[in-house]
This record gives structure tokens, sequence and C-alpha cells, in this order.
């Protein structure tokens, strides 16, 4: 990816990584510097992406969808991010076109990633998501929505889909 001798960033993901986000050259040059002190071999395991996500819910469970999370983001498959997915991940997530968070959002319910997303990925996702809202909040939730299944039936139903 980078400059092994150096640990630069490459002239070629740099030049695709200011095309395909909102991010200058010298935003990203920071941020690969940051992603270099915190990952010094140049990548995110599932583990340590977990282990971020859980500092940003504390009170909670966000280790299965944080699983999911990391999935649709390991465009490669190879179990890892690098620093080419991790800023297409964060420029998706915090400011990219509407287009391109539906594209994402629809890997991330696609679990089997058969290129179809059924009732049962839409549960499994939703329940991983349950599993970020502390309890006291979900007792707060419509009738409707106060439970990971009923809240897929209704998305489901929104959705005008029959069972399958």
């Amino acid at each position: 990816m980078g400059n092994a001798k150096s640990g630069a960033l490459s002239k070629e993901i740099l030049e695709e990584l200011k095309t395909s986000t909102r991010y200058s050259e010298e935003e990203l040059c920071r941020w690969y510097e940051s992603f270099q002190r915190q990952c010094p071999d140049g990548r995110i395991s599932r583990a340590e992406f977990e282990k971020i996500y859980g500092t940003f819910f504390p009170n909670s469970d966000p280790k299965g969808y944080a699983r999911h999370v990391f999935r649709s983001f390991d465009t490669n498959d190879d179990g890892t991010l690098d620093f080419r997915e991790y800023i297409i991940a964060l420029h998706l997530t915090s400011s990219g076109k509407t287009h391109l968070k539906l594209e994402w959002a629809f890997s991330l319910f696609d679990v089997d990633r058969n290129g179809e997303v059924s009732k049962n990925e839409v549960l499994e996702i939703i329940s991983a998501i349950f599993k970020m809202i502390p309890p006291e909040e979900q007792k707060l939730l419509p009738e409707d929505e106060n439970s990971p299944q009923k809240r897929a039936d209704k998305l489901w139903a929104y959705f005008n889909k029959g069972e399958n």
C-alpha cells in the first residue's frame, strides 16, 4: 500500500482517495500518519476494530454490530482493514453521497453476500443493533418496535415484502 522503506502513503492510493472522498491531500496524510501510529503493520484486525467500537459504546455490547460493519468494509475479504478501506469507510459513514451510503447499508444487511437481503439477515443486523441500546432506553421504544423481531417485522413490512 505504501512505500515499505519509508512508510509513506503511495501516490496511487493518495490520488485514488483524493478522487473518491472529500478529503484533501493534507488531511489524508495526517490520517495516514495517525493510522500508522495506531497500526504499525498497516492493518486493523477485526478484534482491534471491535475494541475501538467498544470504546464508543462502553455500556452496551457492540461486538456483533462491529463484526458486521467490519465485514462490510473489508472489501478484499482478507480479515483486516488497510488504510484505503479505513478511509473509504470513514468517508462513507460520515460524508459520502446518499447512493454510496445506500450501497454500504445494503452490503451491511447482505450478511451472506449473495446480492439479496433476507428477512433473517434484517433480523440479525437489528438484533446486533439492539445489543447497543441500553435496556432502559429499549423500554422507551414504541410498542411495535421494542424488540428486534418487532423492529425487523416493521422494517420488512415498510418495504412491502412478503415473508421471503
